[in-house]
């Protein structure tokens, strides 16, 4: 299963340049409030490593594809410890990620190294969103 969640996070990475060409998304304020919101509540989930909470906030796509809130920590633990433990978040802009918003993220993680996340979104059959994936994106700046 760590392979494939390997591969998985390997995959993402291979495609993230496209992400610097990608054009802003048009949504109404309240999705964009609501895309911030579930984004803004998954990371403190990570923050409390309340497991399962932060995989709920995760798109049936994603959760399939982990099985289980452990997994998915465990994933995010490892790979994703600006996510994880963030020192500082700022939110950007939503842009177009190959069809779908996507929710641009300016973090700090606990080593002080700056990362872009972009949160691929997607709307639930009731109008709700949840997080269809996490790709980062180094940037040049480092945090002391």
């Amino acid at each position: 299963m760590l392979h494939r969640i390997r591969t998985l996070l390997l995959a993402g990475f291979l495609f993230l340049p496209a992400v610097a060409l990608a054009q802003a998304v048009d949504l109404s304020t309240d999705d964009r409030v609501a895309i911030r919101q579930i984004i803004t509540r998954q990371i403190d989930a990570f923050r409390r490593d309340a497991g399962e909470e932060a995989f709920a906030y995760a798109a049936p796509g994603i959760r399939a594809t982990f099985m289980s809130a452990d997994i998915f920590m465990a994933m995010v633990q490892s790979a994703y410890q600006a996510v994880y433990r963030p020192r500082s978040v700022q939110f950007e802009e939503i842009i177009d990620f190959y069809g779908r918003p996507a929710q641009r993220v300016h973090l700090i993680g606990p080593d002080g190294i700056p990362v872009i996340a972009v949160y691929p979104m997607e709307r639930q059959p009731d109008g709700s969103w949840l997080i269809a994936g996490c790709y980062l994106i180094p940037t040049d700046a480092r945090s002391t």
